[in-house]
């Protein structure tokens, strides 16, 4: 069902809303804070479940904040994260490698 809703919206808020999502139009000033209150919103679940990454932790992130996720999917543009990084390494941002588990690299 989700996949029909995408490809024959119900209505025009629901047309803009896929738009805005895949990057087809650019967030308005109110899109983009309900993106943020989504966003806000999914990562507070994780925080009060304790889930540190919810990449590694995926099954426990959709089981503890499913309505939450699938909220900051819904509202928010699915290109934003990419093109900020793009946008940072564009101005001379370095990439950082990150070690999660303390161990000693090799």
């Amino acid at each position: 069902m989700g996949i029909l809703n995408n490809l024959f919206p119900a209505s025009e808020s629901d047309k803009r809303a896929t738009e805005v999502r895949t990057g087809a139009v650019a967030p308005t000033r109110a899109e983009r804070k309900q993106c943020w209150v989504a966003r806000d919103a999914y990562f507070a679940c994780l925080d009060a479940h304790n889930i540190m990454d919810a990449l590694q932790d995926e099954r426990a992130a959709a089981k503890a904040c499913g309505a939450e996720s699938a909220g900051f999917e819904k509202d928010c543009a699915t290109q934003w994260k990419r093109a900020r990084l793009k946008e940072l390494e564009a101005q001379g941002a370095n990439k950082l490698d990150v070690a999660t588990d303390f161990a000693p690299r090799s």
